[in-house]
C-alpha cells in the first residue's frame, strides 16, 4: 500500500494508528498531547510506541540501534524499559559511535560485548556497512530493527550515516527498519550550507544533503529511502513525534537533553556544531578538550585581532568574545591559546553555517599561521573543494556562502517532499 504525503500528515485519531507499509513507504502515528496537558510538550517516536503497546512490533524479534540519547521522558533508557516488558521481545542491542552506554570517544566504539544491565548482546556497527553490516543483523536473529537516536542536526554529525548504513544493511539482510523520531535540536525551519558533491562521500557526509539539514531522522529515512536507496528500498516505518513544531528548539520541548556525544554536552553546542565543526579541518582548536566545544575556538598566537575583525561583519544574533583556554585533550593540549568564543544572542535570525564561513575567512586574514590540515579534512566536511579554493583566493563570506545557493534551492524542493510536521 502506498501513502501519499498528505496521508501521512493527516494520520488520525488515536496513538495506535499505524498503517501497513510496503518497501520504499514510511508510516507516521497520528498527532498527540501537546504542550499544557500535562506532559513533556513534545512525545518522542518511543514515547508513542510504548503507550500504543508495540502493536508495530508485535510478533517481532527486534534489535535496537541506539546509544544514552535513547531515553524516556523520566529519563530510563528505553532498552531498560523494553527489556522487561513482556509486549516486545528485545533480542539485541546494536551500539554507533562512542558505544551504546557512550563509554567512547570520538572516533571510537565499544566493540561486541554482553549489557550487563540486561544481558543482551551488543553488536558494534561504528564503520561498518553494506554486507558486513547486514551480516551482523543476520547474525543477530532479529526480525526488525528499530533506530532510536538524538541527533544534532549537521550532515557531519555521524548518527544519521548509522542510519542509512543501517537502512541499506537491512535491506540486504531482508530486515524491517523502524524509526523513532525525535527533535531536531536546532529546529526543523531551514536547510543550510553547501550540498555534498558525492565525490567528496564519506562516513561525515554519504549523500547528497546540505550541511545543516533541517529534518528529523524519521524524515530522512524517508529521504534515503526514496532518494538514494531506491533501487533497494527496506521495508521501513517510522513513528512521528506529537507536539512538535519546526520552529521549536530543544528547550521548548520539554525533554531531557542527553549528550549525544562527549563533546555535544547542550543544545547551545548543537546550536553552533554546524558551522564551527568546519574547524576540525583547521590547524585552529574547535573547543576540543574544553567546557564549551565548538562555541571555543583558537589556536597559538591568535590574539584580539581575530575577535574584533569578526565582530566588524555585524552577524545577525551573534557576538564573538577574545578568549583564551587551554584544552585539556586533542589539539594544544595543555597549552594556552587564544581565540574567540560564540556568543549566540539571538538565535531566531542566528546562521551557523554563514557564521563558520566568517570565522574561516576572519581567522585566515587575522592570523599568519592559519593552515588547512593536510589532508583536506575541510572538503569531507564542507563536501567540496570550493569553500577551501574560495578562501584560499581570497573570498569574502558572501562570495562563499552565494557559491552554493543553486545546489541549496535544489535540495530544500527534494527535502520538501519528505517533511512530516508544520
Amino acid at each position: 500500500m502506498t501513502l501519499s504525503r498528505r496521508g501521512l500528515l493527516a494520520a488520525g485519531g488515536a496513538i495506535g494508528a499505524f498503517a501497513g507499509t510496503a518497501a520504499g513507504t514510511g508510516t507516521a502515528a497520528a498527532a498527540g498531547p501537546g504542550p499544557g496537558s500535562g506532559r513533556p510538550g513534545v512525545r518522542t517516536g518511543f514515547e508513542r510506541l510504548a503507550a500504543d503497546g508495540y502493536r508495530t512490533l508485535a510478533g517481532q524479534k527486534v534489535g535496537v540501534v541506539t546509544n544514552p540519547t535513547g531515553i524516556t521522558a523520566d529519563v530510563r533508557h528505553i532498552v531498560d524499559v523494553m527489556h522487561p516488558d513482556d509486549r516486545v521481545n528485545l533480542t539485541a542491542v546494536f551500539g554507533p559511535e562512542h558505544g551504546f552506554r557512550g563509554t567512547a570517544q570520538a572516533g571510537g566504539s565499544e566493540g561486541r560485548y554482553d549489557d550487563p544491565a540486561t544481558g543482551l548482546p551488543v553488536y558494534d556497527t561504528y564503520l561498518k556497512s553494506g554486507q558486513p553490516l547486514a551480516d551482523i543483523f543476520a547474525a543477530s536473529g532479529v526480525d526488525t530493527v528499530v533506530f532510536d537516536i538524538q541527533d544534532a542536526g549537521a550532515r557531519f554529525y555521524t548518527y544519521i550515516w548509522t542510519l542509512y548504513d543501517c537502512m541499506e544493511a537491512a535491506a540486504l539482510a531482508g530486515k524491517r527498519l523502524v524509526v523513532l523520531d525525535r527533535p531536531n535540536p536546532v529546529t526543523g525551519r531551514a536547510a543550510l550550507g553547501p550540498v555534498l558533491d558525492p565525490a567528496f562521500a564519506t562516513f561525515v557526509g554519504r549523500r547528497e544533503i546540505a550541511q545543516a539539514h533541517g529534518m528529523t531522522v524519521a524524515e530522512l529515512a524517508l529521504l534515503f529511502n526514496a532518494e538514494f536507496l531506491s533501487a533497494r528500498p527496506v521495508e521501513l516505518d517510522v513513528v512521528r513525534m506529537s507536539g512538535w513544531r519546526r520552529s521549536r528548539f530543544f528547550d521548548a520541548t520539554g525533554l531531557p537533553w542527553v549528550p549525544p556525544s562527549p563533546n555535544m554536552p547542550t543544545p547551545q553546542t548543537a546550536l553552533v556544531y554546524s558551522g564551527t565543526c568546519l574547524f576540525e579541518g583547521t590547524n585552529l582548536s574547535e573547543g576540543r578538550g574544553t567546557t564549551r566545544p565548538f562555541e571555543l575556538i583558537g589556536a597559538e598566537g591568535i590574539d584580539h585581532r581575530w575577535a574584533a575583525a569578526a565582530n566588524a561583519l555585524e552577524l545577525p544574533g551573534v557576538a564573538f568574545r577574545e578568549a583564551y583556554f587551554a584544552p585539556t585533550f586533542s589539539k594544544f593540549q595543555g597549552r594556552t591559546v587564544g581565540g574567540v568564543q560564540l556568543h549566540v544572542q539571538d538565535r531566531e535570525v542566528f546562521d551557523p553555517v554563514r557564521t563558520g564561513i566568517a570565522l574561516l575567512v576572519t581567522a585566515k586574514r587575522t592570523w599568519s599561521g592559519f593552515a588547512w590540515r593536510s589532508d583536506n579534512w575541510i572538503d569531507k566536511l564542507t563536501g567540496n573543494t570550493r569553500v577551501r579554493t574560495m578562501i584560499d583566493a581570497g573570498a569574502d563570506t558572501d562570495e562563499v556562502v552565494g557559491a552554493w545557493e543553486s545546489d541549496l534551492a535544489a535540495f530544500r524542493a527534494l527535502r520538501k517532499e519528505h517533511l512530516l510536521y508544520r
